[in-house]
């Protein structure tokens, strides 16, 4: 089920990164500190770092490869052959059951799953916003993560590094927007 998960909210973000006009590249996102091809550089480096930290690799390599770039001359490739060494890595006996050094704390592969799920979930809006494409997330996901936001994330030192500050949620927001403003943006602000 965690599995299935995460290649969900993977095939969403793909969705919108087979969009990508050839001059979109360069757009802002969310993200202050990316463009287009840097978030998804972010997403790609990510699940071949996750990877890396089932084989045994530590907080240290995780964080120097992290802006190493993973995309090459066809993004698409990149990201889509990530996912798959991403799925068949978890999906490895007793991968979820593993003890991994992540970045924000130690935790099993399963919990690092959902981690790297909740990633792809939010960063499908970021990716979406800067498109501006249809912004509508997975609502089985959104609930899914926010349901379990406090298991998912407990005892991880997270920090303004990782999660911008809040914005206040908007009165009778969205399920979605409460949880995209639990992450730091603001959906109500324009593109």
């Amino acid at each position: 089920m965690l599995l299935d998960r995460f290649l969900l909210a993977s095939r969403g973000f793909e969705r919108h990164l087979r969009a990508v006009p050839p001059d979109g590249w360069n757009a802002p996102t969310p993200c202050p500190e990316w463009d287009v091809r840097a978030l998804v550089n972010h997403m790609t480096r990510g699940n071949l770092n996750y990877v890396g930290l089932l084989r045994g690799a530590g907080r240290e390599e995780f964080l120097a490869l992290r802006d190493e770039d993973a995309l090459g001359a066809d993004p698409v490739a990149a990201f889509t052959g990530s996912v798959r060494a991403c799925a068949a890595a978890f999906a490895e006996e007793g991968a979820l059951d593993r003890v991994v050094d992540y970045p924000l704390g130690k935790l099993t592969g399963r919990r690092a799953l959902a981690v790297r799920t909740t990633d792809s979930v939010v960063h499908t809006w970021d990716l979406a916003r800067a498109l501006g494409a249809r912004e509508t997330l997975d609502p089985d996901l959104v609930a899914w993560i926010d349901e379990d936001y406090d298991a998912i994330f407990a005892g991880l030192a997270l920090n303004s590094r990782v999660f911008a500050e809040p914005p206040p949620a908007a009165p009778g927001a969205s399920r979605q927007d409460r949880l995209l403003t639990r992450f730091g943006r603001d959906p109500r602000r324009a593109g």
